[in-house]
């Protein structure tokens, strides 16, 4: 399960050899891998600069709506729907080819998640049916929408190449990940949103738009978290300026289930953040200058 995966690396990277009792709180450990704390520093302080800037004072709406639409953007890019961020201002229907499908699945995501913030710490599982839910947008299979997939079925999700952990197992881990949410962690926002971010995208238990769930489920976790409570900082937006390979290549490193690995995984996701506080920055720049 997520729950003892998680909890099983926080044992071998805990500082004190005489302790052989599973932490208590596994993903707190996690925030003490190598390198983890200077990137959530980082990130803070990025997101400390951008809640400071004046534009935040009287317009902080806007810039909410803007890094929303460039966050719905920059997660669709990561699905194969790469397109402009005009194109996707512009365009009022996505119900046509696969990529309009996808770009209006993300769009309908960074939509639902601010929605969903108070029932997140109770109910993990019910945020995560519901995210798919409106992904599939009535499009699919009933039977097969806003569940967990069956032993058999199968999953849509090119841009993930890793092993696909079967039915049972996919169960066992997702009970776990809603057990660590729940119970609640020490742990800063960035590192919960990055495990929440990689195990979904390992686990792949829908039969489709599981990156795109799993970036609105990270949305959530950061929002939520405290760390952007506007959502101002789209982490998206700095998965797609990251770019496709080195997304896959820092999940393998979680995937790994390695110190290195899943401290890799975790500061790649806070450079997103980063990216994305970044955007919001310009953001806010151009409405000062009165461009936008």
């Amino acid at each position: 399960m997520a729950g003892r995966r998680v909890a099983s690396l926080a044992m071998s990277t805990n500082a004190s050899p005489a302790s052989s009792a599973p932490s208590a709180d596994p993903l707190a450990v996690l925030a003490s891998l190598p390198g983890v704390a200077e990137s959530v520093d980082s990130v803070r302080k990025a997101t400390d600069r951008v809640y400071g800037h004046r534009v935040m004072r009287r317009r902080s709406g806007e810039v909410t709506a803007e890094a929303a639409l460039r966050g719905a953007r920059g997660s669709a890019a990561l699905s194969g729907a790469d397109w402009a961020l005009e194109e996707v201002r512009r365009r009022t229907d996505f119900s046509g080819d696969p990529e309009s499908r996808t770009v209006g699945a993300a769009l309908r995501l960074t939509a639902e998640a601010g929605q969903l913030l108070s029932v997140w710490r109770q109910s993990p599982l019910r945020v995560l049916a519901r995210l798919h839910l409106v992904a599939a947008g009535g499009v699919g299979d009933d039977e097969t929408v806003g569940r967990p997939r069956l032993a058999g079925e199968p999953v849509r999700e090119p841009l993930i190449e890793a092993a696909l952990p079967d039915a049972e197992e996919v169960g066992g881990r997702l009970e776990g990940l809603a057990g660590l949410i729940v119970a609640g962690s020490s742990a800063p926002a960035p590192v919960i949103a990055a495990v929440v971010h990689g195990e979904l995208l390992a686990l792949r238990p829908f039969g489709s738009h599981n990156g795109l769930v799993a970036r609105a489920a990270e949305r959530i976790v950061l929002i939520g978290g405290g760390l952007d409570p506007k959502a101002i900082c789209p982490a998206e937006v700095g998965h797609a300026e990251q770019g496709r390979a080195a997304y896959v290549a820092a999940l393998d490193g979680y995937l790994s289930g390695t110190p290195e690995g899943v401290a890799a995984w975790i500061a790649h996701c806070g450079r997103a953040a980063e990216l994305g506080v970044r955007e919001s920055v310009a953001v806010c720049e151009a409405l000062q200058r009165g461009a936008a």
